[in-house]
């Protein structure tokens, strides 16, 4: 028998996810983002479910195209980041793929090199997020330039929000506003797009919306909004991914003894009182968060628990707690089905995308 930890992945989740997508832009377009392994889901099996549904798939490299494009998927791909030198621009129009353009050297790649085909290009304006794009000034001779072009295809304006998550900050309308204005002075043609908004803009800023969106994690069925900000009245988003394991052994635990590396979670009570503690195949080395605290939730057979003590590289350890009918094969939700990974990210001081993106190739995914 193998080692019991796996990753069940509902592509009927996916889908749902994907409609309310749908549901919330009528109007737009809607890309995919299925870059890191489709945040961690398998991008061949998610794309695959999503392939008659969506417009197009965000990746972040040529290799992550190219995977889908050999796996049989013939939907528009899009290199979010762009290209890393000369000699990928030849294989993004070999391939069939668009790509982003947010520097001077790509742009220049582009135009140096005389393609079979033309590719299609999603010009990146920096309207204050300061990781990648074009100041105004630039962004609108790179755009006339690229107009002229024999080597473009269909021509899109990006952007990227900075604080989506956060839908009162100021900053949103600030950018919001940096791109219409630079988009007014540039004037718009027919046959070219807009896309600004990621999955925290598609459920919060329809005038965000343009002609295409962008969703990542909220396909994945994670609140993309901090702070604990609801998602709006009829949306509902499903986990895809559910990472569960095994209870492997049974301890019981006197208390005031530790358990654990470091000793930092002991028994509550005195040596007359006694904790039940289940050890669990899961741990750092497939993924699952080693600052996990004490308290972090996890599910026995769907009950309640914590995990108790430091969590090791192949196992952790979780105070059953009222559960005294716990035996060893039972199964434990890490996170997904009846707990969101929002919890268990919240509990280790980090995010869902680090948690969904972490979890290790020794990890045996299914479908649900």
């Amino acid at each position: 028998m193998t080692r019991p930890i796996e990753a069940l992945i509902s592509l009927a989740n996916l889908q749902h996810n994907f409609a309310q997508a749908r549901a919330l832009t009528p109007g737009a377009k809607i890309m995919a983002v299925v870059k890191a392994n489709a945040y961690g889901h398998g991008a061949i099996r998610v794309a695959g479910a999503l392939g008659s549904l969506a417009d197009a798939f965000g990746v972040a490299s040529l290799e992550e195209a190219v995977e889908l494009r050999n796996s049989g998927i013939d939907s528009p791909i899009v290199l979010l980041s762009g290209v890393f030198g000369r000699a990928e621009i030849r294989e993004v129009a070999r391939y069939g793929l668009g790509t982003v353009i947010h520097s001077v050297e790509q742009l220049q790649i582009l135009l140096d090199t005389t393609l079979p085909r033309p590719v299609d290009v999603w010009l990146k304006l920096d309207t204050g997020m300061h990781r990648l794009g074009f100041t105004v000034d630039a962004f609108c001779r790179a755009a006339e330039r690229l107009r002229a072009a024999e080597q473009v295809g269909n021509l899109t304006f990006i952007s990227h929000l900075a604080c989506a998550d956060d839908p009162p900050a100021p900053q949103n309308q600030r950018q919001l506003a940096r791109f219409q204005t630079t988009l007014a002075a540039l004037e718009l043609r027919a046959d070219e797009s807009l896309s600004l908004a990621n999955s925290a803009a598609l459920l919060t800023r329809p005038d965000m919306h343009f002609d295409w969106v962008r969703p990542g994690v909220m396909l994945y069925g994670v609140n993309p909004l901090s702070g604990n900000v609801p998602l709006p009245a009829g949306v509902e988003l499903r986990p895809v991914m559910t990472l569960r394991s095994r209870i492997i052994a049974l301890q019981t635990v006197a208390g005031g003894e530790a358990v654990g590396y470091g000793e930092v979670w002991r028994a509550p009570g005195s040596q007359a009182t006694s904790s039940r503690i289940a050890v669990v195949a899961a741990g750092y080395g497939d993924g699952y968060p080693r600052h996990a605290s004490n308290g972090c939730p996890v599910l026995v057979n769907g009950k309640a628990a914590t995990v108790a003590g430091r969590v090791s590289m192949d196992l952790l350890t979780v105070d059953l707690g009222d559960n005294p009918t716990a035996k060893i094969g039972d199964a434990v939700t890490l996170w997904g089905e009846g707990l969101p990974v929002e919890r268990i990210a919240e509990a280790s001081e980090t995010i869902a995308y680090e948690l969904l993106t972490g979890v290790n190739q020794r990890v045996k995914f299914s479908d649900a």
